[in-house]
């Protein structure tokens, strides 16, 4: 089998939540919980809570476009977030967890920036899509502990999100 890669980066608040909807589907290769868009090199967790290193929490995913496509990548983003909170996602608040799309090369661009334009026309939202559509930046993996947290830590992770108020938001708007 020839596999082509191609690595996506999303910020979409805390990457505890971002990993399983894109994990586990044919054409994704992994998913990596991280850190992107910041001044500090090779950022630890502690730096990325105090909050002043400009980083993202991220998500990156290799896949095959082939087999899963960037469409289908944006598709399956743009559900999981608020796209209009500037503060953050849900209860984490800070520059840290506002959402972001990193693009790799002028198609995923292109991409990026057309979805967006949709969903602010779309009249789904009351505010200003604020999702920011940058060019990707150096990524840091985030600590073995936090790599497929919805696995390791389930009770956890459902407790978490559950007082989080995504799923609340996810069905009300999307």
């Amino acid at each position: 089998m020839n596999e082509k890669k191609e690595i996506a980066t999303f910020a979409g608040g805390c990457f505890w939540c971002m990993v399983k909807p894109f994990d586990e589907l044919p054409g994704i290769i992994d998913v990596i919980s991280g850190y992107s868009g910041g001044h500090l090199e090779n950022p630890s967790y502690q730096d990325i809570k105090k909050g002043n290193s400009g980083h993202y929490e991220v998500v990156q995913v290799t896949f095959d476009p082939s087999l899963f496509p960037y469409e289908r990548l944006l598709e399956l983003y743009w559900p999981q977030i608020d796209p209009t909170d500037e503060g953050g996602q849900f209860h984490d608040r800070g520059e840290q967890y506002r959402t972001a799309i990193f693009y790799h090369n002028d198609h995923q661009k292109r991409l990026a920036e057309l979805t967006k334009d949709e969903i602010a026309e779309s009249g789904r939202f009351k505010k200003p899509i604020v999702t920011n559509i940058l060019p990707a930046s150096p990524f840091y993996p985030a600590e073995e502990y936090h790599q497929k947290f919805y696995k390791k830590n389930p009770n956890q992770y459902k407790q978490d999100r559950a007082k989080s108020g995504r799923d609340e938001f996810i069905d009300s708007h999307w």
